[in-house]
């Protein structure tokens, strides 16, 4: 490949990475205003295509009525709230049909044009198949809200927001690949891998663990901080049987969890400053270590304050994109560390 070709094909993946954290702030608003549920038919062609007139805004209203969330949840609900829902489902939908366009269309062009060579051929292949099973996985998740319970299951939204955080990482990895570095990190690189890969371990707890918080309401319970109020381990923690299904369903032991892995990914990161100051490395590695640094306390703090405001839909939405911002500066960093 000529430079040239690996330019292109570096903002393509840009591109995707770019449209898969607009498609989370969507989905996150999706989730905070209860609108995910609305659209109760998965037509990827047809279903491009909105009610258009008063009859058939009805009869999509006709259709929502059939299921648990209006009967339990929304009974009562007029078309005006209705559409509103309804908006934020359809764009959420509309603009992951956009991402499978802007992957589709210009991979085959490349591929016309002979641009790829086998490595970046077999990795767009890739990141065409995780978004096809994540368009297979957000509908899994969709269907089981759609059952007795008007809830999806917390488990399939881990699995789905998972899947988002494993695509733009592809994304943001494979752009990396394609640039040049200028600097080097200096001395204490292994280290500083290692220090890396225990946070994004712990990250990676944590983006599942956040997932489970918003699939059970978790953080609408315990508003207080740094204790749940008076406690620091809550009564409620261990009430389950086995001992072990409160890690994954008991709301309390949730947010627990997620406070504790949050807390533990602070002073991961706290660790990594320090050591990237005290061993011989370059400005460039210094640089990195603050960064990212500042977005983890910047990302606790607003953590704090969505559980202590009750998750405004502001503040849950900026936790969750705060929380990719996050994981791409940790790649940034790692890459810079393994590539340059």
């Amino acid at each position: 490949m000529t430079n040239s070709d690996k330019k292109l094909i570096r903002r393509w993946y840009w591109a995707g990475a770019t449209l898969v954290f607009i498609i989370l702030i969507i989905g996150g608003i999706t989730r905070l205003t209860g609108s995910g549920l609305s659209m109760t038919e998965w037509q990827p062609i047809m279903g491009v295509i909105p009610p258009l007139n008063e009859a058939q805004w009805e009869e999509a209203f006709e259709q929502y009525k059939q299921y648990p969330e209006y009967q339990q949840i929304n009974r009562g609900m007029g078309m005006a709230e209705f559409k509103v829902i309804f908006f934020w489902e359809y764009l959420h939908r509309m603009a992951a049909r956009t991402l499978g366009i802007v992957f589709i269309v210009p991979f085959l062009w490349f591929l016309s044009r002979r641009i790829f060579d086998k490595k970046q051929f077999l990795r767009a292949v890739f990141l065409m198949t995780l978004g096809m099973g994540q368009a297979l996985m957000g509908w899994y998740m969709v269907q089981s809200g759609l059952a007795d319970i008007p809830a999806v299951s917390h488990y399939r939204l881990a699995a789905h927001l998972s899947l988002a955080f494993v695509i733009f990482g592809a994304c943001v990895w494979f752009a990396l690949d394609l640039r040049p570095y200028k600097h080097s990190p200096g001395s204490g690189r292994k280290e500083l891998i290692k220090w890396l890969w225990l946070f994004t371990l712990l990250l990676a707890v944590q983006i599942v663990w956040g997932a489970f918080v918003a699939g059970l309401n978790a953080g609408h319970i315990y508003n207080t901080f740094p204790k749940m109020f008076q406690y620091w381990f809550p009564p409620e923690l261990w009430i389950s049987e086995p001992l072990l299904i409160n890690l994954v369903d008991n709301i309390v032991t949730v947010q627990w969890v997620h406070r504790v892995v949050g807390t533990l990914l602070a002073i991961n990161v706290l660790a990594i400053w320090i050591r990237s100051y005290q061993l011989k490395t370059t400005i460039t590695t210094k640089m990195w270590s603050l960064s990212l640094f500042a977005v983890v306390l910047i990302q606790y703090t607003i953590g704090v304050f969505t559980l202590i405001y009750h998750v405004p839909i502001s503040l849950g939405v900026i936790h969750q994109a705060a929380a990719m911002i996050l994981f791409g500066v940790l790649l940034g960093y790692l890459h810079f560390l393994k590539k340059a």
